[in-house]
């Protein structure tokens, strides 16, 4: 265990709460997990040797910082600051709940309680760090049959040398739904885990977008699990820049018939950034399918990781599923390493899956200068025609259009050496 680790542990031992029950069991687990090191499969491409012994302070900054809005969007915004809740949840709409996890109601507690760590695996160890750690967060509920129309964004940010671990569960009633957007940004030296569960009833419908943007010194682990009750509707969109650390894990269980996921990923990396990306599927029951698409981009001295696998349960027929992971490499010196993974045991399903690493299209960037573009202006176009079909597939236009100068500035930084 690590100096950090056992720190943490110490800290997680002196919290009592209306989770304690959960987060002891979560402790119990956390006292046995071995550090992750080259040998630890899950984490072999992703050294965490720069949090082994660091030291952060968890006093939260009380200075409100006003997140910067989307220009069009409808939405409610929750921001975080150094994990704790600065937005007031009093004018919600009709048919929506938002509560902190200190604030909820016995009824909401109840199950809220039966929620945590549902559709997150105890794999993930620093899943395990953030049940025993995340005293904030929200407990986001919608009623049977409703409709939101704003979009709630969950604003997370972190000052320089504090780390902060937030919880976010959402439960959608059946025939409800609901759009998340969770924004991670920032650049300083700090660390925070973020994670969020996702209960979805039958007919539901969720759109998520999980914007993981933190750069430079920032050091972020977290991730987005899902539960699809029969006929529930996923449609999940992440993008993610690299940093000096930046981990995701997304886990999505088709528990109820003829539920669809739909899931599409962006990585976008420079310099000497890390992005790392995990995703599991589990379809356990008959009739579900699942499209994956995950796109990358990496250059300079980065590295980035994506190991994507699809599990199909012996009573899972019926089943359709493809994941595909398509890379762009800009640099001789960065790294990819991909592995996607298919296990089956049903005998009645399609599936496919597949892998692409290529150099960008030397004639193609030649052909955009001899007709008198830029070598920078062209390869932003190249490098943007690469992952562009997957912006516009994202079914909020507004935060397409609010994304894409800011993928413009990520290219315009990249370089093909």
């Amino acid at each position: 265990m690590s100096e950090w680790l056992g720190k943490a542990v110490s800290r997680a031992e002196q919290i009592s709460d209306w989770l304690s029950p959960q987060r002891q069991a979560s402790l119990a687990l956390l006292r046995e997990a071995q550090w992750p090191s080259r040998k630890t499969e899950a984490w072999k491409y992703t050294p965490v040797h720069v949090l082994a012994d660091a030291e952060f302070a968890t006093a939260a900054n009380s200075e409100l910082v006003v997140a910067e809005t989307i220009e069009g969007l409808n939405s409610i915004e929750l921001v975080f600051t150094d994990g704790v809740l600065q937005s007031d949840l009093s004018q919600l709409p009709e048919g929506l709940s938002i509560v902190s996890l200190a604030d909820a109601a016995a009824e909401t507690q109840q199950w809220a309680a039966e929620t945590f760590t549902a559709a997150k695996p105890a794999r993930h160890l620093f899943g395990l760090v953030n049940d025993v750690l995340a005293t904030a967060g929200v407990i986001i509920d919608v009623a049977e049959g409703v409709s939101i129309e704003p979009v709630v964004r969950i604003v997370h940010r972190v000052s320089k040398g504090c780390e902060a671990h937030n919880r976010v569960l959402v439960r959608i009633a059946d025939q409800s739904s609901l759009t998340v957007v969770e924004d991670f940004s920032g650049e300083q030296k700090s660390f925070n885990t973020g994670f969020a569960e996702y209960t979805l009833g039958e007919s539901a419908s969720l759109e998520h977008y999980r914007f993981a943007l933190q750069t430079g010194a920032a050091l972020s682990v977290g991730g987005s699990h899902f539960n699809l009750a029969t006929k529930a509707q996923l449609n999940s969109t992440l993008v993610g820049f690299g940093s000096e650390l930046s981990r995701l894990d997304v886990d999505v269980n088709h528990t109820g018939e003829h539920a669809f996921a739909k899931l599409n990923a962006i990585y976008l990396l420079d310099g000497n950034e890390l992005f790392d990306l995990h995703s599991t599927i589990e379809h356990m029951v008959p009739n579900g399918t699942t499209e994956e698409n995950v796109r990358g981009i990496v250059a300079d001295h980065s590295r980035a990781v994506f190991n994507g696998r699809i599990h199909i349960h012996r009573d899972a027929q019926k089943t359709l599923a493809e994941l595909n992971n398509r890379n762009l490499l800009m640099s001789r010196d960065a790294e990819i390493n991909t592995k996607p993974e298919l296990e089956i045991y049903a005998d009645d399903v399609r599936c496919a899956h597949g892998a692409t690493i290529a150099e960008i299209d030397k004639g193609a960037l030649y052909y955009l200068q001899s007709r008198g573009v830029s070598k920078a202006q062209a390869q932003i176009m190249l490098s943007f025609g690469f992952i562009n079909e997957l912006v516009d597939q994202m079914p909020n236009q507004v935060l397409a259009e609010w994304l894409r100068p800011q993928l413009r500035q990520r290219f315009a930084n990249m370089e093909v050496k």
